[in-house]
Protein backbone atom coordinates (compact mmCIF):
# COMPACT_ATOMS: atom_id res chain seq x y z
CA UNK A 1 0.00 0.00 0.00
CA UNK A 2 1.26 3.30 -0.67
CA UNK A 3 2.14 6.28 1.14
CA UNK A 4 -1.01 8.17 0.24
CA UNK A 5 -3.58 5.77 0.82
CA UNK A 6 -1.76 4.81 4.47
CA UNK A 7 -2.63 8.08 5.10
CA UNK A 8 -6.20 8.17 3.65
CA UNK A 9 -7.03 5.27 5.44
CA UNK A 10 -4.70 5.99 8.21
CA UNK A 11 -7.52 6.16 11.36
CA UNK A 12 -9.05 2.53 10.04
CA UNK A 13 -5.50 1.07 10.36
CA UNK A 14 -4.97 2.36 13.89
CA UNK A 15 -8.05 0.33 15.15
CA UNK A 16 -6.50 -2.73 16.48
CA UNK A 17 -9.41 -4.74 14.87
CA UNK A 18 -8.61 -3.10 11.25
CA UNK A 19 -4.94 -2.25 10.75
CA UNK A 20 -2.99 -2.51 8.19
CA UNK A 21 -3.77 -5.98 7.15
CA UNK A 22 -7.80 -5.79 7.58
CA UNK A 23 -7.17 -2.11 5.04
CA UNK A 24 -5.38 -4.30 2.87
CA UNK A 25 -8.26 -7.08 3.06
CA UNK A 26 -11.04 -4.34 2.01
CA UNK A 27 -8.97 -3.17 -1.01
CA UNK A 28 -8.76 -6.43 -2.19
CA UNK A 29 -12.87 -6.71 -1.65
CA UNK A 30 -16.05 -6.68 -4.21
CA UNK A 31 -19.33 -5.46 -2.35
CA UNK A 32 -22.72 -5.42 -4.93
CA UNK A 33 -25.19 -2.98 -3.99
CA UNK A 34 -28.63 -2.94 -5.33
CA UNK A 35 -29.68 0.43 -6.00
CA UNK A 36 -28.84 3.68 -5.82
CA UNK A 37 -31.03 5.34 -3.87
CA UNK A 38 -31.93 6.67 0.00
CA UNK A 39 -30.21 3.50 1.48
CA UNK A 40 -28.06 2.94 -1.48
CA UNK A 41 -26.57 6.46 -1.68
CA UNK A 42 -25.18 6.33 1.98
CA UNK A 43 -23.86 2.33 1.49
CA UNK A 44 -21.81 3.51 -1.67
CA UNK A 45 -20.19 6.22 -0.39
CA UNK A 46 -19.28 4.39 3.30
CA UNK A 47 -18.08 1.73 1.21
CA UNK A 48 -16.02 3.80 -1.43
CA UNK A 49 -14.78 6.22 1.43
CA UNK A 50 -13.48 3.08 3.43
CA UNK A 51 -11.65 1.51 0.67
CA UNK A 52 -13.86 -1.64 -0.45
CA UNK A 53 -11.33 -1.69 -3.65
CA UNK A 54 -14.51 -2.97 -6.19
CA UNK A 55 -18.42 -1.85 -6.19
CA UNK A 56 -20.90 -2.76 -8.16
CA UNK A 57 -23.78 -0.63 -8.37
CA UNK A 58 -27.25 -1.37 -10.01
CA UNK A 59 -29.83 0.91 -10.69
CA UNK A 60 -31.93 1.71 -13.86
CA UNK A 61 -33.83 4.62 -12.52
CA UNK A 62 -33.01 7.99 -13.35
CA UNK A 63 -32.66 10.96 -10.77
CA UNK A 64 -35.31 12.80 -9.83
CA UNK A 65 -35.89 16.45 -8.21
CA UNK A 66 -37.89 14.82 -5.50
CA UNK A 67 -35.00 12.06 -4.75
CA UNK A 68 -32.58 14.89 -3.77
CA UNK A 69 -33.95 15.32 -0.12
CA UNK A 70 -32.48 12.33 0.30
CA UNK A 71 -30.15 10.27 -1.62
CA UNK A 72 -27.09 12.44 -1.19
CA UNK A 73 -24.83 10.72 -3.72
CA UNK A 74 -26.79 12.88 -6.31
CA UNK A 75 -26.79 16.10 -6.85
CA UNK A 76 -29.16 18.91 -8.68
CA UNK A 77 -26.71 18.98 -11.64
CA UNK A 78 -27.51 14.94 -12.24
CA UNK A 79 -31.17 15.39 -12.34
CA UNK A 80 -32.19 13.43 -15.54
CA UNK A 81 -29.26 10.94 -15.29
CA UNK A 82 -29.02 7.28 -14.30
CA UNK A 83 -28.12 6.79 -10.88
CA UNK A 84 -25.62 4.16 -11.16
CA UNK A 85 -23.85 6.68 -13.22
CA UNK A 86 -24.38 9.49 -10.81
CA UNK A 87 -23.21 7.21 -8.31
CA UNK A 88 -20.45 6.71 -9.81
CA UNK A 89 -19.26 9.81 -10.63
CA UNK A 90 -19.55 11.03 -6.95
CA UNK A 91 -17.33 8.17 -6.00
CA UNK A 92 -14.78 9.05 -8.32
CA UNK A 93 -14.66 12.30 -7.03
CA UNK A 94 -14.63 11.04 -3.28
CA UNK A 95 -12.20 8.25 -3.70
CA UNK A 96 -10.47 7.56 -7.16
CA UNK A 97 -9.00 4.37 -6.33
CA UNK A 98 -12.14 2.24 -5.97
CA UNK A 99 -13.77 0.79 -8.89
CA UNK A 100 -16.88 1.34 -9.67
CA UNK A 101 -19.10 -0.46 -11.96
CA UNK A 102 -22.31 0.59 -13.14
CA UNK A 103 -25.26 -1.60 -13.81
CA UNK A 104 -27.77 0.90 -15.72
CA UNK A 105 -30.09 -1.66 -17.12
CA UNK A 106 -32.42 -3.87 -15.00
CA UNK A 107 -30.52 -7.22 -14.63
CA UNK A 108 -32.60 -10.99 -15.63
CA UNK A 109 -31.86 -12.93 -12.56
CA UNK A 110 -29.46 -14.82 -14.71
CA UNK A 111 -27.45 -11.85 -15.30
CA UNK A 112 -28.28 -10.78 -11.11
CA UNK A 113 -26.97 -14.35 -10.11
CA UNK A 114 -23.52 -14.09 -11.47
CA UNK A 115 -22.87 -10.71 -10.37
CA UNK A 116 -24.11 -12.16 -7.00
CA UNK A 117 -21.66 -14.94 -7.31
CA UNK A 118 -18.07 -13.06 -7.82
CA UNK A 119 -19.46 -10.39 -4.91
CA UNK A 120 -18.14 -11.29 -1.68
CA UNK A 121 -21.27 -9.51 0.10
CA UNK A 122 -24.04 -7.66 -1.37
CA UNK A 123 -26.11 -4.90 0.50
CA UNK A 124 -29.74 -4.85 -0.75
CA UNK A 125 -30.97 -1.26 -0.57
CA UNK A 126 -33.53 -2.17 -3.28
CA UNK A 127 -37.53 -1.00 -2.31
CA UNK A 128 -39.81 -3.73 -3.64
CA UNK A 129 -40.42 -7.23 -2.35
CA UNK A 130 -39.72 -8.90 -5.67
CA UNK A 131 -36.10 -7.60 -5.94
CA UNK A 132 -35.52 -8.27 -2.37
CA UNK A 133 -37.27 -12.19 -2.87
CA UNK A 134 -34.66 -12.96 -5.89
CA UNK A 135 -31.24 -11.49 -4.19
CA UNK A 136 -32.45 -13.99 -1.39
CA UNK A 137 -32.70 -16.52 -3.15
CA UNK A 138 -29.69 -16.00 -5.20
CA UNK A 139 -27.17 -15.20 -2.10
CA UNK A 140 -28.37 -18.12 -0.23
CA UNK A 141 -27.75 -20.06 -3.35
CA UNK A 142 -23.70 -18.48 -3.87
CA UNK A 143 -23.48 -18.49 -0.08
CA UNK A 144 -22.82 -14.88 -0.47
CA UNK A 145 -23.87 -12.61 3.02
CA UNK A 146 -26.73 -10.77 2.77
CA UNK A 147 -26.87 -7.43 3.96
CA UNK A 148 -30.91 -6.39 3.95
CA UNK A 149 -32.34 -2.43 5.15
CA UNK A 150 -35.71 -0.59 4.66
CA UNK A 151 -37.17 2.29 5.58
CA UNK A 152 -40.29 4.14 5.00
CA UNK A 153 -42.02 7.35 7.11
CA UNK A 154 -40.33 7.59 10.02
CA UNK A 155 -39.56 3.90 10.41
CA UNK A 156 -36.29 1.99 9.57
CA UNK A 157 -35.34 -1.91 9.61
CA UNK A 158 -31.56 -4.05 9.25
CA UNK A 159 -30.58 -7.53 9.36
CA UNK A 160 -27.76 -10.19 8.26
CA UNK A 161 -28.49 -12.98 5.98
CA UNK A 162 -24.84 -14.75 6.12
CA UNK A 163 -25.44 -18.16 4.17
CA UNK A 164 -21.86 -19.00 5.27
CA UNK A 165 -23.14 -20.27 8.44
CA UNK A 166 -25.63 -22.86 8.53
CA UNK A 167 -27.75 -21.81 11.27
CA UNK A 168 -28.75 -18.29 9.64
CA UNK A 169 -32.02 -17.30 9.01
CA UNK A 170 -33.35 -15.75 5.23
CA UNK A 171 -35.56 -12.47 3.97
CA UNK A 172 -37.91 -15.51 3.37
CA UNK A 173 -38.41 -17.03 7.01
CA UNK A 174 -38.71 -12.96 8.03
CA UNK A 175 -41.15 -12.40 5.70
CA UNK A 176 -42.35 -15.25 3.44
CA UNK A 177 -43.89 -14.76 0.05
CA UNK A 178 -47.52 -15.19 0.11
CA UNK A 179 -48.46 -13.56 -3.08
CA UNK A 180 -48.86 -10.22 -1.63
CA UNK A 181 -46.98 -7.71 -3.70
CA UNK A 182 -48.10 -5.06 -1.98
CA UNK A 183 -45.42 -2.37 -1.50
CA UNK A 184 -44.61 0.40 0.91
CA UNK A 185 -43.17 3.39 -1.41
CA UNK A 186 -41.73 6.65 -0.34
CA UNK A 187 -43.35 8.21 -3.80
CA UNK A 188 -46.91 7.08 -1.75
CA UNK A 189 -45.89 7.38 1.73
CA UNK A 190 -43.07 9.64 2.67
CA UNK A 191 -40.13 9.07 4.70
CA UNK A 192 -37.78 11.07 6.86
CA UNK A 193 -34.92 12.44 4.91
CA UNK A 194 -32.31 11.51 7.55
CA UNK A 195 -33.66 8.14 8.45
CA UNK A 196 -32.09 6.31 5.27
CA UNK A 197 -28.89 7.86 6.08
CA UNK A 198 -29.17 6.23 9.62
CA UNK A 199 -30.43 2.70 8.11
CA UNK A 200 -28.04 2.86 5.31
CA UNK A 201 -25.04 3.55 7.74
CA UNK A 202 -25.59 0.86 9.58
CA UNK A 203 -25.92 -1.24 6.61
CA UNK A 204 -22.43 -0.01 5.59
CA UNK A 205 -20.91 -0.97 8.98
CA UNK A 206 -22.70 -4.68 9.14
CA UNK A 207 -20.85 -4.81 5.53
CA UNK A 208 -17.45 -4.19 6.38
CA UNK A 209 -17.59 -6.21 9.63
CA UNK A 210 -18.36 -9.06 7.06
CA UNK A 211 -15.54 -8.10 5.02
CA UNK A 212 -13.62 -7.63 7.80
CA UNK A 213 -14.43 -10.83 9.83
CA UNK A 214 -14.37 -8.49 13.19
CA UNK A 215 -17.41 -7.78 15.59
CA UNK A 216 -21.08 -9.57 15.60
CA UNK A 217 -23.08 -8.50 12.76
CA UNK A 218 -26.99 -8.79 12.50
CA UNK A 219 -27.38 -11.89 11.60
CA UNK A 220 -30.45 -13.66 13.94
CA UNK A 221 -31.11 -10.23 14.83
CA UNK A 222 -33.44 -7.66 13.20
CA UNK A 223 -32.71 -3.96 14.27
CA UNK A 224 -35.45 -1.59 14.59
CA UNK A 225 -35.94 1.81 14.23
CA UNK A 226 -38.59 4.55 15.29
CA UNK A 227 -36.90 7.63 14.19
CA UNK A 228 -40.18 9.86 15.30
CA UNK A 229 -39.78 8.89 18.65
CA UNK A 230 -35.68 8.01 19.22
CA UNK A 231 -36.32 4.29 19.58
CA UNK A 232 -34.14 1.35 18.80
CA UNK A 233 -35.24 -1.90 19.09
CA UNK A 234 -33.92 -5.27 18.40
CA UNK A 235 -35.56 -8.56 18.10
CA UNK A 236 -33.90 -11.98 17.82
CA UNK A 237 -34.88 -14.26 14.39
CA UNK A 238 -34.62 -17.72 13.68
CA UNK A 239 -34.46 -20.11 10.99
CA UNK A 240 -37.82 -21.28 9.86
CA UNK A 241 -37.25 -25.57 9.12
CA UNK A 242 -39.75 -24.98 6.91
CA UNK A 243 -38.88 -22.02 4.89
CA UNK A 244 -38.90 -22.88 0.97
CA UNK A 245 -35.79 -20.78 0.61
CA UNK A 246 -33.16 -22.21 3.33
CA UNK A 247 -35.22 -24.83 5.37
CA UNK A 248 -34.35 -28.93 5.53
Amino acid sequence: MQDDLLLRYSRHIMLPQIEYAGQEELTQSHALIIGAGGLGAPVAMYLAAAGVGTLTICDFDQVDLTNLQRQIIHTTAAVGQNKALSAQATIAKLNPEVKVYAETIRLNEDALAGRVSVADVVIDCSDNFVTRYLLNQLCFNHKTPLVSGAAIRFEGQLSVFDFRHEDSPCYHCLYPDVGDDQELRCADNGVFAPLVGMVGTAQAAEALKILLDIGHTMQGRLLLLDALNAEWRTIRLKKDASCAVCGH
